[in-house]
């Protein structure tokens, strides 16, 4: 050993001290030397401050060797600290036994000093050894939960700049996006109480959800502004092209998928919300015609927040109108419009949805932004 190497710290347990005096002398030239006369000063010398290699004698009074290891391996402060027995036992029961429990070693009594100080040796290189690979692994662990961070963080900005572009065309505010986004989620965790939907709502499905509703309405930014942009009612013609946005936002999603060479699946559930929220239960709704549980669950619970959303909140076109107005139309649509099963998750969350309205609400100076904001696009079209 040079100077620069560390010292190992060995613990000898043994209730006899004529062993424990020959241990010392045989080990402490070598090591730096702990010693316990029993079970429990052992437990609580390790647990202290864990040593690098433990020499447990088995037959102790008390508490034998067996159920010191047993209580080592149980504490994690000590279950990676290498155990060498020493024991007279020699059946070849006692040494399964042991290893069973957890030691690294078996050395009988009495012990060769050459043999001890080389089994020693050999168990203390296991432990560097060991003790490396875990360093290696944590780093690595480290390593890749900052690059899975780091690419979570690339696929909100991607979803959080593709629903701004949206935003900026349409006549909605940005809260809009928060509150069907809030929406969604409670929705979906309600309904994964039930045991149908449990497995398809799991928390990384949620997350995504959530992180995926502000693309509902991507499309939009394919309907010329002088529809898009309309503060009245549409007419027929005008309401067919208003129409293709589901399409359009779905193909915009879909190219971009293309342009990366691969599926990306942070992508499939905005493609859901994206080409199917206005399905309807009953098929009557847009662009495929879908109904039931052939429409994707995501578009489901997205049809019930922006229904929701659209008849209580302020637009520059329109007034707010209360909740009892849109839990009145969403019980209407149930069964037509809505899943029930959704539907019935609706109604038992009317507080949360009424608290998601109140936190993230429009304020005037929104609104008014957003008036001028329409302005100048339209005056662009006239």
């Amino acid at each position: 050993m040079n100077g620069n190497e560390r010292k190992a710290t060995l613990l000898v347990v043994d209730d006899v001290p004529e062993n424990l005096l020959l241990m010392s002398e045989l080990l402490r030239p070598h090591y730096h030397l702990r010693v316990a006369s029993g079970g429990e000063k052992a437990l609580q010398i390790a647990r202290r401050s864990p040593p690098d290699l433990i020499l447990l004698d088995v037959m102790m009074p008390d508490m034998d060797g067996y159920e010191v290891c047993r209580r080592l391996k149980e504490d994690p402060r000590t279950a990676d600290t290498p155990i060498l027995f020493l024991t007279a036992k020699d059946q070849a029961e006692d040494e399964s036994h042991g290893l069973e429990l957890g030691a690294t070693d078996y050395l009988g009594k009495p012990f060769e000093p050459t043999v001890l100080l080389a089994r020693v040796r050999s168990q203390l290189r296991l432990k560097d050894a060991a003790d490396q690979l875990r360093a290696r692994n944590a780093e690595l662990d480290r390593e890749v939960e900052q690059r899975t961070h780091e690419l979570q963080a690339v696929h909100d900005v991607t979803i959080l700049a593709l629903a701004s572009l949206a935003e900026t065309r349409d006549n909605e505010t940005g809260n809009h996006l928060r509150r069907t986004q809030n929406y969604v989620r409670t929705l979906a965790l309600k309904l994964r109480e039930q045991s149908r939907f449990a497995v398809q709502l799991d928390d990384q499905a949620i997350e995504l959800l959530y992180k995926s509703a502000p693309l509902h309405d991507i499309g939009k930014v394919g309907i010329p502004d002088h529809i898009l942009l309309k503060p009245g009612r549409f007419e027929p013609h005008e309401f067919e092209v208003m129409k293709r946005h589901p399409r359009l936002g779905y193909q915009a999603l879909v190219h971009a998928e293309e342009m990366l060479g691969a599926p990306v699946p942070f992508l499939r559930i905005a493609k859901e919300i994206a080409l199917c929220h206005h399905e309807k239960w009953d098929g009557s709704g847009y662009p495929q015609g879908l109904s039931g549980e052939a429409i994707p669950l995501s578009a489901r619970l997205m049809a019930i927040a922006d229904v929701y959303d659209a008849v209580i909140s302020r637009r520059v076109y329109k007034p707010e109108m209360p909740h009892e107005k849109a839990v009145a139309i969403i019980r209407e649509g149930c069964g037509s419009h809505f899943d029930p099963a959704v539907v019935e998750a609706f109604l038992s969350l009317e507080e949360e949805f009424q608290d998601i309205a109140r936190r993230y609400a429009d304020t005037d100076e929104s609104l008014q932004a957003k008036v001028q904001q329409m302005n100048v696009e339209l005056a662009k079209t006239a």
